[in-house]
């Protein structure tokens, strides 16, 4: 796994955030409505899609760790280097997979964030809205 990548996808995760929330800041109820449902179908599909891709790494993890285990009882005593060497990477892709999910899951908190925010856009602009409208009726 390339982390700078992954991680520089996240920071433009986080500016595309911020640039979105700057341009919400100023629509109206109608286009913030619109914002919201599109953001959260697609919220929806990102999450659908890292769970059917964590649910396919456990899988396989599961199943080559089986497979390993298997091998290295079988030749315990005259592969104690090769298993060492195999244990060695378990503990790699283990380590990979960690670091995937942490920023799988930070990307995900961003969406979640940006969610929040836009509803608390929407919920603020629409307390203005009805406010001036009572305000007006006085």
């Amino acid at each position: 796994m390339n982390y700078t990548e992954a991680l520089e996808a996240l920071q433009k995760s986080v500016d595309d955030t911020v640039d979105e929330i700057r341009q919400a800041a100023v629509e109206d109820h109608e286009h913030l409505a619109a914002r919201i449902d599109n953001q959260k179908s697609a919220s929806r599909q990102r999450l659908d899609d890292v769970n059917g891709k964590l649910d396919s790494k456990w899988d396989q993890v599961k199943a080559d760790a089986s497979a390993k285990m298997a091998d290295l009882k079988a030749n315990m005593a005259q592969r104690r280097k090769v298993r060492d060497a195999e244990v060695a990477e378990s503990d790699a892709d283990w380590a990979e997979a960690d670091a995937a999910s942490a920023i799988d899951l930070a990307v995900w908190a961003t969406d979640n964030a940006r969610d929040s925010i836009l509803d608390a856009i929407d919920a603020r602009n629409h307390a203005d809205d009805l406010t001036k409208l009572a305000a007006q009726h006085r």
